[in-house]
């Protein structure tokens, strides 16, 4: 059965404005908003829940069936409603409340025996966030894991940015103590970007065992604890007038040298 709602003032469209600006809202009702087909499919691609569809009917394409999203419930709203509750200017006409997951580093699951995973400490920037969520789905990485998280990933401009890779990758997050306690326990080598004297060149390294690489921010770099208890500190050298580069780009980088290592398998 569909429901129906035209009005802006509705309780449950007010809410759903909230979920969409406030983190706080979305750890407490244990769900998100996701706009788009793709993204849609990708979610339920990844096992996640499809609480509430809300659809404008004049916005999607012909080819789109709105029960093929197996949502619990369907509710059809007007172009003001809609209007209301989308983030992007340009969708085709589908919201949904999605129930999150836990991201546990115990939920992790390796089907190799030298994984490639890639280590983020306290990314903040919603864009950066995205692009290494995309890099690491690009490369079919095993895992990403995000140390001291400072964003929520589930705020809707990381999951525009990553355009659904968050739900296609293995993602956990913890402090920078339980993600160097779980890759020691996993005997997971881990190479740390940073820019020090004894940093030996990305390139020159053996990234065909169990991989962790580690990028921090590019205001402050890596934290001590990182660069203590790497296997081995690495760096990209820098052959202009600058000394660092997006963390993005650089996680793009190590992470494809691993991948040219191992066959891009």
């Amino acid at each position: 059965m569909h429901k129906h709602i035209s009005s802006v003032q509705n309780s449950l469209i007010k809410s759903l404005v909230v979920l969409g600006e406030k983190s706080k809202a979305r750890k407490q009702s244990e769900t998100f908003l996701l706009e788009g087909r793709r993204e849609l499919s990708l979610a339920l691609h990844g096992g996640y829940t499809i609480k509430q569809l809300f659809y404008y009917k004049d916005l999607l394409t012909d080819s789109v069936e709105v029960t093929q999203f197996l949502a619990e419930e369907y509710i059809e709203v007007t172009k003001e409603v809609y209007e209301k509750i989308a983030y992007r200017t340009t969708t085709e006409g589908l919201i949904a409340v999605v129930k999150s997951k836990p991201m546990l580093l115990s939920n992790l699951k390796f089907n190799t025996q030298n994984p490639l995973i890639l280590v983020a400490e306290a990314p903040e920037k919603p864009g950066n966030i995205g692009a290494m969520l995309r890099t690491a789905e690009a490369a079919n990485v095993d895992a990403i894991l995000i140390a001291n998280p400072k964003t929520d990933l589930f705020n809707p401009n990381i999951i525009r940015s990553s355009v659904g890779c968050i739900f296609t990758t293995q993602i956990a997050t913890g402090s920078t103590l339980e993600i160097l306690n779980f890759l020691k326990k996993n005997n997971i080598s881990t190479y740390a970007a940073v820019l020090k004297k004894d940093s030996e060149n990305y390139h020159l390294q053996n990234f065909t065992q169990a991989t962790a690489i580690v990028v921090g921010t590019e205001a402050v770099g890596l934290s001590e604890e990182w660069i203590n208890n790497a296997t081995k500190k690495i760096i990209i050298p820098m052959l202009g007038q600058i000394d660092s580069m997006n963390v993005s780009v650089a996680a793009g980088i190590l992470v494809y040298e691993a991948k040219r290592q191992r066959n891009f398998k």
